[in-house]
């Protein structure tokens, strides 16, 4: 049986041809992949893996398609997937809101996951300690290293080594911030950046929410847009026959230091209510990138220049708090937070993790500091009822080395946003970089093709630390979360490789 394939995703064709050199134009028979790679995937572990991976799947057939742009940003089939039933966060069905243009949750094969989550056996512990135990030994894994594999059907453990011990996780730290955001906040929340004018003067205030997704561009791609919001407030302030303002703005929804612990870096900007472009000062919209070192004052800036081109002259802005009793003048939203958080995690975005991390603190009545964010996220995560023992959030990003989290709170979150009792959680699974395809996977597991599109990890690196925590489906279709963690690596392409080659060894 063949399934009608859904839109492809052009993107995706230049890596399901080297799965299938020999597919045809709209449709990949399973046998020839199989053959044409000579990888031992089963039909089970393809339909579950593809499933988790957004696109449908019979049992004799693979649609060319894969939810990921020429940037590696994931973006949302129109269609649906292979379950039509809504859930929530990845299963929005065009129910979300999200304006036309703008990217939209990915859809998730619930049904089909849970069916062959629940209809096929789970590896034993035995089976797993003897594939696990050698390669969890790799010298280039360092001196400390922890791991746990959970079925994600009953949230059994199937393996443990030191799962319970509390490591750097470096940026697996997502996963726990965008559990505690969506958690929070819901799925569907979107940030406001807006307008205000002060009554009886004509002190225009560009009020920062927080959105890290802003963008000054032209190609809003779906995004809030500084230049949507000049044109209405210029066409507001027009309708009040203002045609020259002092333009001020206000980033003080965030408190305590804007800078991160490690200093100036290439990875993250100073940490700001109001910012475009995250700040880059280049084009890019992932990556390393130089910053600006004050970004409120460079978005102002940017936003006096488009009023400038409307029509509307204003004097060099200053930052000032906006008055209690303002006219709101215009407003943009972001996409949902189950866009954000799938952008964070493919990309593994540091700026737009520790603004999650700030409106996870602003939900729970903390300071929107770093300090703040981490007493959130530990309370939010404590409220799904997941384990904390040794956990220690002090960023939301993972950048920072003071953090600790163990492979058992991994895997509980993951089993957690695989659960169909959590489906706000579902964009975490969705959002996770796919072996071989997308985001920080993308240019990974080159030398383990057994793992290559039936693994989705988080990855995790600082100098010494790398880590992969992320979901599975074995051979016989079971889908397993797995969290693996070294400590004292001394080279970092090596390690990488060894938890690469172990993930892919719980596919084999």
């Amino acid at each position: 049986m063949v399934v009608p394939e859904p839109r492809v995703w052009r993107a995706a064709r230049p890596h399901v041809a080297r799965i299938a050199r020999a597919a045809k134009p709209r449709v990949v028979r399973v046998t020839r992949a199989v053959a044409t790679r000579s990888m031992k995937l089963t039909t089970l572990q393809l339909t579950a893996g593809a499933a988790a991976f957004g696109l449908a799947l019979s049992a004799g057939a693979v649609a060319v398609a894969g939810p990921w742009d020429s940037s590696g940003q994931r973006t949302a089939e129109r269609e649906w997937a292979a379950s039509r039933h809504r859930e929530g966060g990845a299963d929005h069905e065009g129910g979300s809101g999200t304006a036309q243009g703008a990217p939209k949750p990915a859809p998730s094969a619930l049904s089909v996951l849970r069916g062959l989550a629940g209809s096929v056996p789970a590896p034993t512990g035995q089976a797993l300690a003897g594939v696990l135990d050698p390669l969890l030994s790799a010298p280039s894994l360092g001196s400390g290293r922890t791991a746990a594999v959970v079925d994600v059907a009953t949230g059994k453990s199937l393996y443990d080594l030191g799962a319970d011990d509390a490591l750097t996780p470096a940026s697996t730290t997502k996963i726990a911030t965008a559990a505690a955001v969506l958690s929070a906040l819901g799925p569907d929340h979107r940030i406001e950046t807006r307008t205000v004018l002060d009554p009886g003067s004509k002190e225009v205030v560009l009020v920062g929410g927080g959105d890290p997704t802003l963008t000054s561009r032209e190609d809003a791609k779906g995004y809030a847009s500084l230049r949507t919001l000049a044109d209405r407030t210029a066409a507001a302030l027009k309708k009040r026959g203002l045609d020259e303002v002092t333009l001020t703005y206000d980033a003080s929804l965030y408190t305590g230091p804007a800078l991160h612990p490690i200093g100036p870096n290439t990875n993250l900007a100073p940490v700001s209510a109001l910012m475009a472009d995250e700040a880059r000062l280049d084009d890019s919209s992932s990556g390393p990138a130089d910053r600006a070192t004050d970004p409120a004052a460079d978005a102002a800036r940017t936003f006096a220049d488009l009023l400038a081109d409307r029509g509307v002259r204003t004097k060099a802005p200053a930052s000032a708090k906006s008055p209690k009793k303002a006219d709101r003048l215009a407003t943009v939203s972001s996409p949902p937070l189950s866009t954000l958080v799938e952008r964070m995690l493919t990309n593994s975005d540091n700026d737009i993790a520790e603004a999650l991390a700030r409106h996870t603190a602003l939900a729970a009545g903390e300071p929107a500091s770093f300090e703040g964010a981490g007493t959130a996220i530990h309370g939010e995560l404590g409220e799904l009822g997941l384990p904390l023992t040794g956990a220690r959030f002090a960023d939301g990003s993972g950048l920072n080395r003071d953090d600790r989290l163990t492979a058992a709170l991994l895997t509980a979150l993951l089993a957690k946003a695989a659960s169909p009792a959590h489906p706000e959680l579902r964009p975490i699974v969705t959002g996770l970089p796919v072996a071989g395809f997308t985001g920080t996977l993308r240019h990974r597991y080159a030398d383990h093709l057994s793992g290559t599109g039936v693994v989705r990890a988080k990855t995790g690196t600082l100098t010494g630390v790398n880590t992969l925590a992320g979901t599975v489906v074995d051979t016989d279709g079971r889908l397993l979360a797995f969290a693996f963690l070294a400590t004292d690596t001394t080279d970092p392409t090596s390690a990488q490789k060894a938890l690469d080659g172990t993930a892919s060894a719980l596919a084999a």
